[in-house]
């Protein structure tokens, strides 16, 4: 048996080869937190699932260009040669661009897709179609989309917030508390974009807790917060930690606890936010009794805590999935107009962040330079969709929008090219994104595995898995650059990206513009030499591309380690203004006001979540949570050992709280259903006191595995998206809303069917037109 580094967006692992194949990966040795989620390597790569030649739907064959047979993700594949499958795509190609244009391709082709600064799918795809005309892209992503549009009006640019964000040794040593919006999930810490030389968040948490720093966790979820942590867990009905927010608000002002002098130099707009708190503007003041009927949580705790929050240091945060729900964007303009209240932002331990949690490296390392990347060049189509758009953008060609205040207009899609993505896993009420996806002309898909979203294109190619191909790893938002040999061919006939985007290029006469005359790894070598100059800047000195292939993972300093949020702009706001119009902290953004949306207005407000406001609390009584899993990255290696053996009778566990299924008759292990006017599927059900009553918790990214013959085509397996609405946040980010869910469950006593998306579809011979 062989052992060799790799990397994968849940950190470095050592990988097992035996006889050829991939037998094993376990976390690196130096790694103080090694992720479980390595163990779905080996199954998954290895599976019957795997994509192993070039494929195209029959009812796509059969049609004439332009006009489709059949339906896609129930018909039937038919495999072909590479030579062939590419003459069809390049034909295909240059007919959607002579006939439509390429403002009529779509490749958003949103998704995490797998660690590696060359063979990153999205890139590979861009860069290609940049070469041939351009494409229409999506802007923004479904973890933190409100964030990334709000948030450039009130303080600064998110990423730059979440980069910026205060460390947690730094609330080790200065804080008395942190109060959690949401949690600080330790599953979700298990990853960080682009990967993670060492899980360093769980130990650092810890060390708060060691150091007397109290928690408090408003979750619907007890574990959103490490049992370490001892936190006190508060469980506010589902979409009201806003009105949690406003109770403590106000208390802070009518016992006079808010601190006026920072409000007056560092903000503007409190007094109009501040009429609104008090029911000037509309008569109902969001006091704590009022925060306690909309929330649930007692009055007087809302009140005691808000007078601890003011009389020690505080750290407010607040987890990213509290702006997937209905206006999304105003539990993060509150927790910024809470923090301005407390007087606390830019102090050590004090103020706020969005997003702790949100994977393993904020608060916790940044990377100290950039790493060079795979260029993608320039897009010549200037066209765009806000991510969480894709199926309103199929449905509704030529349809009108609004988006961050402006009117923008649907293209009219003929083709989508999907690379490194599950848009069936990510996007929201699935049903009608299988609709949406019976609209274009032709559907492709690069997929190392028959996904759904495979099942639903017209042509399916093979990808080489990052175990399978020669790269390096360096995270996003970490210190370290982690080597990434080939340990064992490719499956059958699949291929790295750039070996079918170049040969795709040569045949459109475009190959030295994509390719530039290299190969994989010239392209790797000159991307190590932009990384060590680099480094070289930094005064990091980094061995030659041969020495770092063949050696260990190799981590630089830390730039930051004692990082406080906005220190300089408290120091001296006049000299470090913030980007904002006003160059302060927008409590009420005169800029979002002027934009006219009832729907997020000027400032932060209180709004009912749809469905409650439409009254299906009676029909549809729990609220339906949706987050990420602990044993996988998102939908990535569903069909892995790690994820497989948490499942219950192959589907994926629901949480329930022992109350709520005693009432419905379901016991622990029971294969249940869950169902509303979206939708239904099936799931595995854990009974457990750690979700609270009323509540349900059903992980994201189990492969969906419609049944056809069921009412609703009911998913198989457990994908709450089947569940979910798809009218997003608002109209200032059209950010997904998943979680602002309401549903049924009951005990499913038919005959169960098989789970049957981890085999491949159905294949015919050929048979020439």
């Amino acid at each position: 048996m062989n052992k060799h580094l790799t990397s994968n967006h849940w950190g470095a692992g050592i990988v097992t080869v035996s006889d050829g194949r991939i037998v094993d990966v376990e976390a690196h040795p130096a790694d103080p937190s090694g992720s479980a989620i390595n163990g779905n390597i080996a199954g998954s790569l290895n599976g019957r699932a795997r994509v192993l030649r070039p494929s195209i739907r029959k009812g796509w064959l059969d049609g004439d260009p332009g006009q489709p047979r059949g339906e896609r993700g129930r018909d039937v594949f038919v495999a072909m040669s590479w030579d062939e499958a590419l003459d069809r795509l390049a034909i295909e190609l240059e007919r959607v661009r002579d006939v439509h244009g390429n403002g009529a391709i779509f490749a958003g082709s949103y998704g995490w897709a797998s660690s590696g600064r060359f063979h990153h799918a999205q890139s590979q795809l861009k860069r290609f179609l940049n070469t041939v005309g351009g494409f229409v892209r999506s802007e923004g992503n479904y973890s933190y989309q409100a964030a990334l549009v709000l948030m450039p009006h009130i303080v600064m640019n998110y990423r730059a917030q979440v980069e910026q964000a205060t460390r947690w040794p730094v609330i080790a040593r200065h804080s008395d508390l942190v109060v959690m919006f949401g949690g600080v999930a330790p599953r979700n810490m298990q990853v960080g974009d682009g990967g993670l030389a060492r899980h360093r968040g769980y130990d650092n948490l810890r060390a708060c807790a060691a150091a007397g720093v109290r928690f408090v966790n408003f979750s619907p979820l007890r574990s959103d917060a490490m049992p370490e942590l001892n936190a006190e867990w508060l469980s506010p009905r589902p979409g009201s930690d806003t009105a949690v927010m406003m109770g403590l608000a106000h208390t802070l002002v009518t016992e006079g606890l808010h601190d006026r002098a920072f409000l007056e130099r560092y903000t503007v707009g409190f007094d109009r936010f501040a009429a609104y708190l008090n029911g000037e503007t509309d008569g109902t003041p969001k006091d704590a009794d009022w925060a306690e009927r909309v929330s649930g949580i007692a009055a007087d705790r809302i009140r005691e805590l808000a007078r601890q929050m003011a009389v020690g240091r505080t750290m407010i945060a607040t987890a990213a999935g509290l702006q997937r729900a209905d206006y999304g964007e105003q539990p993060l303009w509150m927790t910024v107009t809470l923090a301005a209240m407390l007087g606390q932002i830019g102090l050590p331990g004090g103020g706020y962040t969005v997003g702790y949690g949100v994977n393993g490296n904020i608060g916790n390392m940044q990377r100290l330079f950039g790493w060079g990347s795979f260029p993608q060049g320039r897009n010549p189509v200037d066209d765009f969709i806000p991510v969480a758009m894709t199926s309103e953008m199929l449905l509704n060609p030529g349809g009108t929008y609004l988006f961050n205040g402006e009117q923008r207009t649907f293209p009219d899609i003929r083709m989508v090219w999907w690379a490194g993505g599950n848009p069936f896993h990510h996007h929201q009420d699935l049903n009608r994104l299988r609709t949406a996806f019976q609209r274009p002309e032709t559907v492709i898909v690069n997929e190392m595995n028959w996904t759904s979203t495979a099942r639903h294109a017209d042509i399916v190619l093979p990808v080489a898995a990052p175990q399978e191909r020669l790269d390096f790893g360096g995270g996003k938002s970490d210190n370290g650059l982690i080597p990434m040999p080939a340990v064992v061919p490719p499956p059958g006939e699949a291929r790295t990206e750039y070996e079918t985007f170049a040969e795709l290029a040569a045949r459109l006469g475009t190959w030295e513009a994509f390719a530039e005359g290299k190969s994989a790894e010239d392209w790797l070598r000159e991307i190590w030499a932009v990384t060590r100059q680099r480094g070289a800047d930094a005064g990091v000195e980094l061995p030659d591309w041969d020495a770092f292939i063949a050696g260990d993972v190799i981590e630089v300093p830390d730039p930051s380690p004692e990082q406080v949020f906005l220190a300089d702009f408290r120091a001296d706001p006049d000299a470090n203004p913030l980007p904002t119009p006003s160059g302060r902290i927008e409590l009420h953004s005169e800029t979002i006001a002027g934009f006219g949306l009832d729907d997020c207005p000027g400032h932060a407000i209180w709004r009912t979540p749809r469905d409650e406001a439409a009254n299906k609390t009676d029909t549809y009584p729990l609220y339906l949570i949706s987050g990420q899993p602990g044993t996988r990255l998102h939908s990535q290696l569903d069909n892995g050992a790690t994820s497989r053996r948490h499942k219950i009778e192959d589907r994926e566990p629901v949480l329930i709280h022992q109350d709520d299924a005693t009432v419905r008759g379901i016991a622990d292990g029971d294969v249940v259903e869950l169902f509303n006017d979206r939708g239904r599927c099936l799931a595995g059900a854990r009974v457990t006191d750690d979700i609270a009553k009323g509540c349900v918790f059903l992980w994201t990214g189990a492969w969906y595995d419609p049944d056809f013959d069921a009412p609703d085509h009911r998913d198989r397996h457990g994908n709450p998206n089947v569940l979910t609405h798809d009218m997003r946040t608002s109209s200032l980010a059209q950010g997904p809303a998943a979680h602002s869910t309401l549903v049924q469950v009951r005990r499913f006593e038919e005959p169960l069917p098989e789970v049957t998306v981890f085999d491949p579809p159905a294949f015919v011979a050929r048979q020439d037109r």
